[in-house]
């Protein structure tokens, strides 16, 4: 058992009711398996959401407790290349529902969805809302670094950006070295002009479905060259910032008081 965290995964269950004692909320990282390029591993979502809840627990210590990572998420739009794995969005709520009941039944009220996958957001969104009034338990859930906006805007200029790009590459730098492939990587190859990706993309006034191979040849966007272990560091710290403020926001809030 870490010390400066409770992880689930890692302690016995007279640690967790121990840890029960002082434990106001669950974390349950929530990621993705899908290809991310020629330069970084498939689990570059799962493994991102779990480092970070990791070190947003061991900010929140003793408060909060990090449940198993759900590993594969929402991700049809990737299917096209080899080794994606996608849940439909009914199986991940499926998933969560039984682990909030599961956790509920040990004295677990408030839960915190922490996604390390743009692709599960709406789903995790609907999740929120529907779990927190069926189960009468409180549902929130963040994107991992969306709290970085300082960060990013300083960073990152690449447009599109958001998949395997400097941001994504530089945080894993930062978190989980390891499932960088530094001696590959490379900018997104993207196709301008082709297909109707760019007339959906987020702002603009109608959003669909496309799949990637649409909007880029090598699975990339953005311009993960320009990555660094500093960039990452700036993002990670300025979102944890962010997520710790809003953890604790929440926990101020009576439940009796909803």
């Amino acid at each position: 058992m870490n010390d400066q965290a409770y992880i689930l995964a890692d302690m016995t269950w007279p640690e967790v009711a121990d840890a029960l004692k002082t434990t106001e909320m669950a974390i349950i990282p929530v990621g993705a398996h899908e290809q991310h390029g020629p330069h970084m591993a498939e689990s570059c979502d799962a493994v991102l959401a779990e480092a970070m809840a990791h070190r947003l627990a061991a900010r929140l210590h003793p408060r909060v407790v990090v449940a198993p990572t759900i590993n594969m998420g929402v991700s049809p739009h990737h299917m096209n290349f080899p080794g994606t794995i996608t849940l439909r969005p009914e199986t991940l709520i499926a998933v969560l529902r039984d682990m909030v009941t599961s956790l509920k039944k040990h004295g677990l009220t408030r839960f915190l969805f922490l996604n390390g996958h743009g692709g599960n957001q709406s789903t995790l969104g609907i999740a929120s809302a529907s779990l927190s009034q069926e189960l009468d338990v409180e549902c929130y859930y963040a994107k991992t670094t969306a709290a970085a906006k300082n960060a990013i805007a300083e960073h990152v200029s690449s447009k599109p950006f958001g998949h395997s790009c400097e941001r994504e590459v530089s945080e894993a730098y930062y978190l989980a070295p390891h499932i960088v492939r530094e001696s590959k990587i490379t900018s997104g190859e993207i196709r301008r002009g082709k297909g109707r990706w760019e007339s959906l993309r987020p702002g603009n006034p109608i959003q669909g479905f496309y799949s990637y191979e649409e909007m880029t040849a090598n699975g990339c966007i953005g311009d993960a060259t320009r990555a660094s272990l500093e960039i990452g560091q700036q993002i990670v710290e300025e979102a944890l910032d962010g997520l710790v403020k809003g953890v604790e926001d929440i926990l101020a809030i009576k439940p009796d008081s909803r």
